[in-house]
């Protein structure tokens, strides 16, 4: 219960840090605080997994999972180091142990990195929580359908964002809209949060159906088919002048 309430909060949390324009900047440094004594708790409640690291055989699902947990780890803290290389209300005292505009950049870069890998390891748990709901065939697959034109969407917001190219260093400085209402720069948040989650739900699918002997080219369907949606959708929408 400990393990899912705090995973429950770092995702609620993560989603308003990734709101600057709704939180403004002493409320996301104090989350950003929160985020990370939250994911020290997170790695404590889990330590078994560490111990398990160099134990028993490494299947494709737990190939994966180790190096979207270790990759997530990592931009995580480099995220939570320089954001505090930059505080100047939670922890000012840490301020400028980096050079600013290298903490500016790399903040900024790696807070999508961030996002995206945490999405992927939602996504990597999806099935193994699901899997006690006992859902039909049937359901499952309508479930997924649905899931796939959210997603879809989710990847449409994504890239409208160009959110990429803050992932590869192109823009040193974020493009906010300050005019957009709170409620709905949080709801496409968690739409693109979506995206990512779907993804690593298919990809865990198709590791686990393949161990199964089941359709593995389901995931594959699915997963196709979101990333279709988002391109059609930003093509629709771009030649609409919209």
């Amino acid at each position: 219960m400990k393990k899912k309430i705090v995973d429950i909060v770092m995702t609620v949390l993560l989603l308003f840090l990734m709101a600057y324009q709704v939180t403004g900047e002493k409320l996301h440094e104090w989350i950003g605080i929160a985020m990370t004594v939250l994911l020290i708790a997170h790695h404590i409640l889990n330590r078994k997994w560490y111990s398990a690291l160099f134990k028993g055989r490494y299947n494709a699902y737990r190939v994966i999972t180790t190096v979207n947990n270790t990759l997530l780890l990592a931009s995580i803290a480099l995220t939570a180091f320089c954001g505090m290389a930059m505080s100047g209300y939670a922890v000012p005292f840490l301020y400028g142990m980096a050079p600013i505009s290298f903490a500016r950049q790399f903040h900024l870069a790696i807070s999508y990195w961030s996002f995206v890998l945490m999405g992927l390891h939602l996504g990597l748990h999806v099935p193994a929580m699901i899997s006690k709901l006992k859902l039909s065939d049937k359901k499952r697959m309508i479930l997924s359908g649905i899931f796939a034109v959210i997603a879809g969407y989710g990847l449409f917001i994504f890239r409208r964002d160009h959110l990429l190219d803050y992932m590869l260093f192109k823009n040193p400085f974020a493009f906010l809209d300050y005019e957009k209402a709170k409620v709905l720069v949080i709801a496409e948040n968690l739409l693109m949060l979506i995206f990512w989650t779907f993804i690593g739900t298919q990809a865990a699918d198709l590791c686990m159906s393949k161990a199964k002997k089941q359709k593995p080219w389901l995931p594959v369907v699915f997963a196709s088919a979101a990333v279709i949606i988002g391109l059609i959708l930003g093509q629709v929408i771009k030649t609409s002048g919209f």
